[in-house]
């Protein structure tokens, strides 16, 4: 059923494919937690269990979610308009926020009640129909989730993702009621008020690492190494072009990913066959890679023997004090002044200061008099 629907959905172009998928999930969603939210109330409500009725909960929770789920797609496909010249994909992160904010707030909500039920314990009223909705919510809850990652790899869905996770994390949490009910069952002890206060730290938890990933996209999130490596070799595949340096990646959305990168040149090319050069890296960027890069020219001077010569000297010195710094954008600015950037790692033993005061003895020592601007470099990717 849910290929054949795909099969339909693909027919669509690119854009309107994500947003058909983001709310065929959202609808599916909706129906499945909906029946299984009614039939948990149901039978907690008739047997009296605090974990069956903290199940439920969390179920009222995800029917909650599929509604933001489907609200985040629609907002987020919405065309650029004068206020928001990017987009609106990033909504897609908001309602994902809201989401985890829901799982928390009822995952504390039954904190309270769990540990109400410790401390007066009641019998639970055990049925056969008990166990049929446990077992059926569990089936339906692992379809669930296959459904939801299926759906998020198609279009690369964090929010998706995100929602797989937690409805296969449900399937524990079902479980371990069913479980609960059965040693209740079994040997007459009242456990159901600890499994219930168990549950809730799970789902606390859950929402609490969601609301974080979600925040980070919001602000702004480190892009994953595989797509820094993919961006690198693309960059290292280009032999019209000396080097590249300073690259940053961010994004207004799952689908529009913007990167800017500095390009090495010979300083001796035509100012038309530069651009020619990265105007091409640029288109080759929006098609293969489906990121929007924006590239500037550094010249380099590499037919002048002294500029060489001094780069080398430069250079050494660099690697002598670490050999993780690296030196770019290398410029004899005057007879006077050495001007370059140096990209710090993350482990750098030397503070700015002293690094500088150690450059400028080395250059003194092993160069020449001359005085040093430099530029230091802490978070570029590459």
């Amino acid at each position: 059923m849910l290929n054949f629907l795909l099969k339909k959905i693909e027919k669509e172009n690119k854009e309107t494919q994500r947003t058909k998928v983001g709310q065929l999930a959202g609808v599916l969603g909706l129906l499945s937690n909906l029946v299984l939210f009614i039939g948990k109330f149901l039978i907690g409500f008739a047997a009296g269990s605090v974990s069956i009725m903290a199940d439920a909960m969390n179920s009222l929770s995800d029917t909650i979610s599929s509604v933001l789920t489907l609200i985040g797609f629609k907002v987020a496909a919405k065309p650029a308009d004068s206020e928001h010249p990017y987009g609106h994909e990033r909504f897609e992160y908001i309602s994902g926020l809201l989401i985890s904010l829901i799982i928390a707030l009822v995952g504390f909500q039954f904190l309270k009640s769990s540990f109400e039920k410790i401390l007066n314990p009641e019998p639970i009223k055990l049925s056969l129909a008990l166990f049929i909705v446990l077992i059926a919510s569990i089936v339906i809850k692992v379809l669930q989730g296959r459904m939801y990652l299926t759906l998020s790899k198609k279009i690369d869905s964090q929010t998706l993702k995100a929602t797989s996770k937690d409805s296969l994390n449900d399937v524990y949490t079902t479980l371990a009621v069913l479980v609960s009910a059965l040693f209740e069952w079994a040997t007459n002890l009242r456990i159901d008020g600890y499994v219930g206060f168990l549950l809730a730290l799970y789902i606390l938890y859950s929402g609490y690492t969601m609301v974080k990933d979600f925040i980070n996209e919001l602000l702004g999130s480190r892009p994953t190494d595989k797509e820094i490596q993919e961006m690198e070799k693309k960059l290292s595949s280009y032999g019209s072009i000396l080097g590249y340096h300073d690259l940053l990646v961010h994004d207004y959305g799952p689908q529009k990913r913007f990167a800017s990168v500095h390009i090495e040149v010979d300083a001796g090319m035509t100012l038309t066959k530069a651009h020619h050069i990265i105007d091409e890296i640029e288109k080759d960027f929006h098609n293969k890679l489906d990121v929007e890069l924006v590239c500037h020219l550094d010249p380099v001077n590499i037919r002048d023997a002294n500029y060489i010569a001094i780069f080398h000297r430069m250079r050494s010195i660099v690697l002598q004090i670490d050999e993780k710094l690296r030196m770019h954008d290398f410029r004899l600015k005057s007879e006077q002044i050495l001007q370059f950037d140096l990209v710090i790692p993350d482990d750098f033993h030397l503070t700015d200061t002293e690094l500088i005061d150690l450059l400028q003895q080395a250059v003194h020592e092993k160069i020449g008099m001359y005085g040093l601007d430099v530029t230091l470099d802490h978070n570029y990717l590459l």
